[in-house]
């Protein structure tokens, strides 16, 4: 019987990244996917920052640029094309990367694959499908059916990142929370024949008579969605008559346009109750599936990825015990909850089909851009960590870890890039001072990231064990003297654990990360 440290099933963005992270961190990872070849169509257009740094993380950033483009503008107009909010998209964001960039998901996935197939220890089978689950102490064993019969093979965890209509998560018997927020729309991927810039990059049309979308979909790639709306028949509406009428509404022809494919979506918002039960996991859209109006689908399951794999690693060398995975669930979950809430709430404001109540959504959005300053009010897809691994009673503990330009050793480039990934203690002070013996061993054995921080320009420090890193962009130093904090201790998934203002309690931050990891 074949084994293997993790077994995940289904080989889509997600299931990708989440053996890239495994592997990269040592573990054999065995993929199984049901489909023979990769869906040759995108789902998914959009991604956020933070997605663009677990992408870098996962080794394929500089890969990209044949593959995605700024998102540019997002515009919402009612169905008089007056203005309801707008939004551009410009530089680096806080994670170091665009706030939103769009892509071509077939692209992307095959440079995921492409990375996955560098990496020692990576097995992908397809056709091949998960048709049955035991699970042991020690293991679980997988039956697999695929072209010439089934055959058992032997995992110590398994995860299923095989979609809405995830085998593993029926096999866990994980009830689903359904919100009810359902809507077919018409989406039609197209492929225009000759350069075309569109103006604004993204379009939300919120006409009552009916909400449409425009949108990037990559380089050279478009999208086009169209909402059903009351009274019509969806034989009616997924015609392929109807879709060049619809298509027609932007002067997209069959003359200057190919139409790559086209289906009704129905949109859904609703999680899993239960994300895991002994070695048994769920990511991605198993575990959870929202709306497309944020662009979060996607971006939220590798969000999952980087979550599961660090823990699991540590899980994986006997630095922590199996407990630490329940902490999976408590900090993805409230996660999910929040891009949930943020795209029905979008989808709310586009898929209005009542003409008063719409009238007064147009009077009340355009009565707050009227009040907005040059710089729009959003509501921030960065929602701090409320609960699991942190160090408690500190304010800063759950915020996201922002990124920029640093200089270590004549060497310039973003933070992760130069300094690494994984557990960062970043210090303002020489970490020689700050830790004791006991606490440098025990980040050793993470493999944690000791740096001290100081302004762009000054003096380099004397000599010390940790390398110091000259704060190009000024991220940094403001970042630890808005927490008062002398430092800061990163997990791997760039949120903070915790910080200490005071030399003295450096230690005792360490060893609060130590006993929870090892809690249980």
């Amino acid at each position: 019987m074949l084994t293997t440290d993790v077994l995940i099933v289904g080989y889509g963005p997600v299931g990708e990244m989440l053996t890239i992270l495994l592997a990269q961190r040592g573990l054999t990872v065995t993929a199984v996917e049901r489909w023979a070849t990769p869906y040759n169509f995108p789902r998914a257009v959009s991604y956020d920052g933070e997605a663009s740094r677990v992408l870098a993380a996962a080794g394929v950033a500089d890969r990209l640029g044949p593959v995605v483009e700024s998102s540019g503008e997002y515009t919402f107009k009612n169905g008089f094309g007056r203005t309801l909010l707008h939004v551009k998209v410009t530089g680096n964001g806080p994670m170091g990367w665009p706030d939103s960039v769009s892509f071509y998901q077939p692209g992307l996935e095959a440079l995921l694959a492409e990375r996955g197939a560098e990496l020692p220890g990576v097995t992908v089978l397809r056709p091949y499908q998960v048709t049955g689950l035991v699970e042991h102490d020690d293991r679980v064993e997988v039956t697999i059916a695929g072209p010439d019969g089934e055959e058992v093979r032997a995992a110590r965890w398994v995860i299923g990142c095989d979609g809405a209509n995830s085998f593993v998560r029926e096999h866990l018997g994980s009830g689903v929370t359904d919100l009810g927020f359902t809507y077919d729309w018409l989406v039609c991927d197209v492929v225009p024949h000759e350069a075309r810039e569109f103006k604004p990059n993204n379009l939300q049309v919120c006409d009552p008579a009916r909400p449409r979308t425009a949108v990037s979909a990559g380089p050279g790639h478009r999208r086009w969605e169209f909402m059903r709306v009351p009274g019509e028949s969806r034989e009616e509406f997924e015609s392929a008559a109807n879709v060049w009428r619809l298509l027609g509404l932007f002067d997209i022809t069959p003359d200057n346009a190919t139409l790559e494919r086209y289906g009704v979506y129905t949109t859904q918002a609703c999680s899993a109750g239960r994300w895991r039960s002994g070695r048994i996991l769920l990511a991605g859209d198993a575990a959870h599936v929202m709306p497309p109006f944020m662009g979060q689908g996607m971006s939220s399951g590798f969000r999952d990825a980087l979550n599961l794999a660090w823990k699991l690693d540590l899980v994986h060398r006997g630095l922590a015990n199996e407990a630490l995975l329940d902490t999976y669930q408590e900090e993805r979950c409230a996660h999910v909850q929040h891009a949930i809430r943020m795209s029905m709430d979008s989808g709310t404001v586009i898929c209005e089909t009542d003409r008063a109540a719409a009238a007064g959504r147009d009077a009340a959005m355009l009565a707050e851009l009227r009040r907005r300053t040059a710089r729009p009010r959003t509501r921030s897809l960065l929602e701090p960590l409320s609960g699991g691994i942190l160090h408690s009673g500190c304010e800063a503990a759950g915020a996201p870890m922002p990124q920029g330009r640093v200089e270590v050793d004549g060497r310039a480039g973003l933070f992760d890039e130069v300094v690494g990934t994984g557990f960062v203690l970043l210090c303002a002070e020489d970490p020689d001072d700050l830790l004791d013996a006991d606490a440098r061993a025990f980040l050793d054995t993470l493999g944690t990231r000791v740096v001290r921080i100081v302004p762009a320009g000054a003096p380099v420090p004397g000599s010390g064990a940790a390398p110091t890193a000259f704060d190009l962009d000024d991220v940094y130093l403001p970042h630890l003297k808005r927490y008062d904090a002398v430092a800061v201790l990163v997990r791997p998934d760039f949120y903070v654990f915790g910080t200490a203002a005071d030399p003295a309690v450096v230690p005792a931050l360490v060893e609060d990360l130590r006993r929870q990891i090892r809690r249980g």
